[in-house]
């Protein structure tokens, strides 16, 4: 959390935790642990509850975010994105 800069545990939606690909983890090493993806109920429900959003909307978001994160893009690389593509 700290190293996110997140000032509580609800901030966080959803965190990718290993190896992404762009950085060698097409292969994992031996006793490396898999790449993980977590979704965080919670916040998520949380952030719902705020916005006009739908749920479904929300997670894919989430989900998707983090599996760029899987595949070696920064969160920059991904609004970047997430803005050309409208």
């Amino acid at each position: 959390m700290r190293s996110l800069g997140a000032q509580s545990e609800f901030e966080l939606m959803g965190l990718f935790q290993g190896v992404g690909l762009a950085h060698g983890g097409e292969t994992p090493m031996s006793g490396q642990m898999p790449n993980m993806v977590f979704l965080y109920r919670r916040p998520i429900l949380d952030y719902w509850a705020e916005h006009e959003e739908s749920l479904g909307k929300i997670v894919t978001h989430v989900l998707v975010h983090e599996i760029g994160h899987h595949f070696g893009l920064s969160d920059e690389d991904m609004y970047r994105l997430e803005d050309e593509a409208g």
